[in-house]
């Protein structure tokens, strides 16, 4: 599995150690209210072994802290391998410093060259404003509103897809 570089960070695959920063991540309601309803234990750790073998999701780290700062993935469509949807969460303490940007641009770099796809595609709450600032900032385009079309804990937000094409990256 791939290890990508940028001038800051290490975007680096899990590890069976990144657990209690994974559990704690998705354990953060200040992390998911944007996401989902918090888990229990068992699915969390389902989803983390699923982390464990995913070829394209990265632990982000800075080179010269070994504390994790957030996770990112490509999913790569089955239907149509040319494109993918990316996902990503950064630690409230490493938000506003630029990380989620670094890694959003090097993720869809490595999409566009080392992973064959064309297209990256995301959702976003239109709520969480910080992430819609990191997607436009690397040339997202949003390409449509679902309408009260995502429900966390009983709510039901509006979804925002956006979408990168390889050459505009």
């Amino acid at each position: 599995m791939a290890t990508i570089t940028t001038p800051r960070l290490s975007l680096s695959p899990f590890e069976p150690s990144d657990w209690a920063f994974f559990r704690r991540l998705r354990e953060a309601p200040e992390i998911m209210r944007y996401m989902a309803a918090i888990a229990s234990e068992k699915e969390t750790r389902r989803l983390f072994a699923a982390r464990l073998t995913a070829q394209h999701t990265f632990v982000i780290r800075r080179h010269d802290d070994a504390t994790p700062l957030g996770d990112i993935g490509l999913q790569i469509s089955a239907q149509f391998p040319q494109e993918a949807d990316i996902g990503y969460t950064v630690i409230p303490a490493a938000q506003g410093q630029g990380i989620a940007s670094e890694a959003l641009r090097a993720v869809c770099e490595y999409a566009f060259i080392r992973a064959g796809v064309t297209a990256v595609n995301t959702y976003v709450l239109a709520d969480n404003g910080g992430s819609v600032r990191v997607l436009e900032k690397a040339g997202f385009v949003r390409t449509q509103v679902l309408e009260k079309a995502y429900e966390i804990n009983g709510v039901r937000y509006d979804d925002w897809v956006y979408r990168l094409a390889g050459s505009a990256a």
